[in-house]
């Protein structure tokens, strides 16, 4: 997993020769400067991070190469930091703002999904204390999501920070804002560990998910801080192995494992772990949700330690997802959810439904597990309610609102 205590160690290097104008190329750090930025903010300095980070990939004797962002603003245009590298490690250390182009035309004949990718590396380090700014109100204003009607309006935005293919790796210490969609994307990884960032976009910013894990494995997501237009954290297709903890959400749509088979496709998720997350003001707290079209299996997810103030469905499954919202037909497929356990649900509702497992007829939910939970409506003597359909498990340790699993 990644490298906390050697990113730690190289900031002190860099703090301490930075003044020392020739010394630290000695010390395998490749400061972007040195390679053509102008760091004023205005224009663009990616081919002079391209060629930091080429020095550095590809230095057969540089032993924990580090590509160095100094305490300055740099405007980056769409860019992809490839891999693999000589090195067993390299760093990339953020001291400064990196700025996303404010107009949507930076992308023109490039791919419209990405801003700052990293792709095919092993031991990859991407650590602060630096902002990494998506500057993404020209995407939210021509989102199709919010605007239909617009002519030309865009289904897909840039992700700040995406790391494709990459393994025993960490992203740590960031402050991330205004992304155009999806904050940090982690797709076909493995060994990822992400920690210490603070995530932030409007409460009405769209599809502005804090961290998205697609066809991953064995990542730690551990003292997030995050208030986005949407999922905090989400989980997608092919992915297993995940630990998450010390999340604090709001605004924003909560914790979610989907949605899932949208295009018909099988979907395997399992050993999904979640603990001590802290919501405020959010859509949901732990949410399972799956399209009807589907297929394969969710199985091994535990939610546990949520703290909810204010939340609209602290609890919630929806195995009945389609694309005409409350006109759903049951179909004879779907994805089997199995053996999920929500316990220790602590705080306020702010609709009446507070556990709401909607599971289909065909494929119901079965092992399902509410424990030790104590929810209350945010009204002053309302009571809160449960709906459970084709829903079969147990309860155990008090549950408030009552369980209305099947056994």
């Amino acid at each position: 997993m990644g490298g906390s205590g050697t990113i730690v160690l190289i900031l002190g290097l860099v703090s301490a020769t930075m003044s020392c104008s020739n010394s630290y190329k000695s010390l395998h750090i490749f400061n972007v400067l040195d390679y053509g930025a102008l760091s004023n903010g205005i224009t663009d300095d990616s081919k002079a991070f391209l060629k930091a980070w080429t020095a550095a990939c590809n230095n057969p004797r540089a032993e924990n190469p580090t590509v160095v962002i100094p305490n300055r603003n740099f405007l980056l245009n769409p860019v992809v930091f490839r891999g693999p590298c000589q090195a067993k490690n390299i760093n990339f250390l953020i001291l400064g703002r990196i700025l996303a182009p404010t107009s949507t035309t930076a992308w023109e004949g490039l791919n419209p999904s990405q801003w700052l990718a990293f792709q095919g590396i092993t031991g990859l380090n991407i650590a602060g204390p630096g902002w990494i700014d998506g500057r993404g109100s020209d995407w939210w204003d021509q989102s199709c999501k919010y605007h239909p009607t617009l002519e030309g309006c865009t289904k897909l935005a840039p992700t700040a920070v995406k790391l494709v293919s990459c393994k025993n790796s960490s992203l740590s210490d960031i402050h991330f804002i205004n992304s155009s969609q999806t904050h940090v994307l982690i797709m076909l990884c493995d060994g990822i560990k992400i920690s210490d960032l603070t995530i932030q976009a409007p409460y009405n910013s769209p599809n502005t998910d804090g961290i998205h894990v697609h066809a991953s494995q064995n990542l730690i997501i551990n003292n997030i801080v995050i208030g986005t237009g949407d999922d905090c954290i989400s989980i997608g297709d092919y992915t297993s192995n995940v630990q998450i903890s010390q999340i604090q959400c709001g605004p924003g749509h909560g914790i979610s494992i989907g949605s899932l088979g949208r295009g018909g496709n099988s979907v395997q998720v399992e050993n999904i772990y979640v603990s001590r997350v802290y919501l405020n003001g959010t859509t949901n707290g732990a949410r399972i949700k799956t399209w009807q079209v589907g297929n394969g299996y969710v199985r091994g997810a535990i939610f546990e330690q949520f703290y909810c103030t204010y939340v609209k469905n602290p609890i919630i499954i929806d195995q009945n997802y389609c694309f005409i919202r409350g006109a759903c037909q049951e179909l004879q497929r779907g994805v089997q959810i199995s053996n999920v356990s929500f316990s220790d649900f602590y705080g306020t509702a702010s609709t009446d439904v507070a556990i709401n497992l909607n599971c289909s007829r065909t494929i119901a939910c079965t092992g399902i597990l509410l424990s030790k939970i104590q929810l209350k409506s945010v009204k002053p003597e309302h009571n809160l309610t449960s709906i459970c359909t084709n829903a079969h498990g147990y309860s155990l340790g008090g549950v408030a609102p009552s369980s209305c699993l099947q056994s």
